[in-house]
């Protein structure tokens, strides 16, 4: 990671005075930007969306968060979706969030 995380708590906070601002049975999609090809073998500097930073502290490619506060299943609540990582993608592309490590930083849980 390029920096040191903030506190989970604000991005709990934050999650929370979105869903209080959204109407009932709305639903709230926010997803990452994508990486910009520069040339046949290059990519620009990858640089997050700034909403989806804010709402879940996640700064990677292919992220989706889905914020959905009146699901009947309360695990539908609070979604993200991260790109899943293996050994042959931390070695080629540097290493990646996984779900646990997410969880355990930005969502005390």
């Amino acid at each position: 990671m390029r920096y040191s995380p903030p506190a989970k708590e604000l991005f709990i906070e934050n999650r929370h005075r979105l869903v209080k601002r959204l109407k009932p049975g709305s639903l709230a999609i926010v997803q990452a930007n994508d990486i910009y090809p520069t040339n046949a073998d290059g990519v620009m500097n990858f640089v997050q969306n700034s909403d989806l930073f804010y709402l879940s502290g996640v700064d990677q490619e292919e992220t989706v968060l889905i914020l959905f506060p009146d699901a009947p299943d309360k695990r539908m609540r609070e979604m993200l979706f991260l790109r899943e990582t293996s050994e042959h993608i931390s070695i080629w592309e540097g290493e990646k969030l996984t779900k646990e490590q997410w969880r355990r930083a930005m969502c005390g849980s």
